[in-house]
């Protein structure tokens, strides 16, 4: 196996324990890197330098791990309660966009789905209203 996980947004004490954490190497991706192509990311990873703590939310994004190992690593995280994270893994198109074009997906992504579970979650509240109304 030769996963990788790259992360943005967490403060060097928080990679520390991602590092402790999980079973595959954790490499923090710089801010230098944001209009690079992803795959090259991937390739250089073990090559870069500096810290990842230069984007406002966090991004935790996994590479050529098989999905025990995704669900080990998303629980893993979770458990550290490191606040909202943005999951991600890499695909063959992702690896050709740069990570800025990535991230900002990753966030449109992020937004469309808590705004459906929102949704979801007002119209199941409604739905019970509703309902109540023709009982008694």
């Amino acid at each position: 196996m030769s996963g990788k996980v790259l992360v943005v947004g967490f403060p060097p004490e928080e990679v520390e324990g991602l590092r402790k954490a999980l079973s595959v190497p954790v490499f923090e991706v710089p801010e230098y890197c944001r209009d690079w192509v992803v795959g090259e990311i991937v390739e250089k990873a073990e090559k870069l330098s500096g810290s990842g703590y230069w984007h406002l939310r966090k991004f935790v994004i996994m590479h050529d791990v098989d999905n025990e190992t995704l669900k080990d690593i998303m629980r893993s995280v979770k458990s550290l309660n490191l606040g909202r994270i943005i999951f991600a893994t890499t695909t063959e198109t992702s690896l050709t966009w740069r990570l800025e074009d990535l991230l900002n997906e990753l966030l449109a992504e992020d937004e469309y789905f808590k705004a459906a579970r929102w949704a979801r979650e007002e119209a199941e509240k409604r739905r019970d209203l509703f309902l109540d109304l023709g009982k008694g």
